[in-house]
């Protein structure tokens, strides 16, 4: 019976491959990298937030990515399981790297509508704009003042909240930024990372 257990395993995987194969925008090979790169992170298959948080942090020294990290994983955690499998991790990085301009526009507008009530509101975007100064450290914006984050937040909804009622819908989120000439160029920013 060991020999069947072993045989079905190694032939369950290239199934499971060839089913986010045609999920995602990767190719087997690049999966493959990918789901040998997550295992080793997370020998469990699943990463829970606080090992997110630590993986994250990494790629952050000088700054505190923890409020970051966490918005992220609530990205990432699309069932709202407090984990983000291999599955949940290539499909949002697939779109995030390889999707169309839509739908990384969608997957932006999920992650700063933080309570995912399908509008962005100012206290939303607050939280992120801190956490992103946050995660960047006094380091990299030594000179920045500490009403900057709310500059950006004014900036945003200045742009963004065509009829003024305080929150910005996925329809002006989308509408504004495919006119943005700078926001269209920030989204091909990835294109060629993988």
């Amino acid at each position: 019976s060991r020999v069947t257990f072993s045989f079905l395993s190694v032939r369950y995987r290239p199934e499971r491959l060839d089913h986010l194969e045609q999920k995602t925008n990767f190719s087997k090979k690049e999966l493959q990298v990918l789901y040998r790169g997550f295992k080793n992170e997370c020998p469990s298959g699943v990463v829970n937030e606080e090992t997110f948080k630590s993986i994250y942090s990494q790629f952050f020294p000088h700054g505190d990515s923890s409020m970051y990290a966490h918005f992220l994983f609530e990205a990432f955690d699309t069932r709202n399981n407090g984990s983000v499998s291999f599955e949940d991790f290539v499909v949002s990085l697939s779109i995030i790297l390889r999707g169309s301009i839509t739908d990384k526009l969608n997957w932006a507008f999920n992650l700063y509508d933080l309570n995912k009530d399908g509008c962005i509101t100012r206290e939303e975007m607050t939280d992120i704009m801190h956490s992103i100064y946050d995660m960047m450290g006094k380091y990299t914006y030594p000179c920045i003042g500490d009403n900057a984050p709310m500059e950006h937040v004014d900036n945003f909804f200045q742009k963004m909240d065509k009829n003024n009622d305080g929150v910005v819908t996925i329809e002006e989120f989308l509408e504004t930024c495919q006119r943005d000439e700078s926001i269209m160029q920030s989204m091909h920013m990835f294109d060629s990372v993988i």
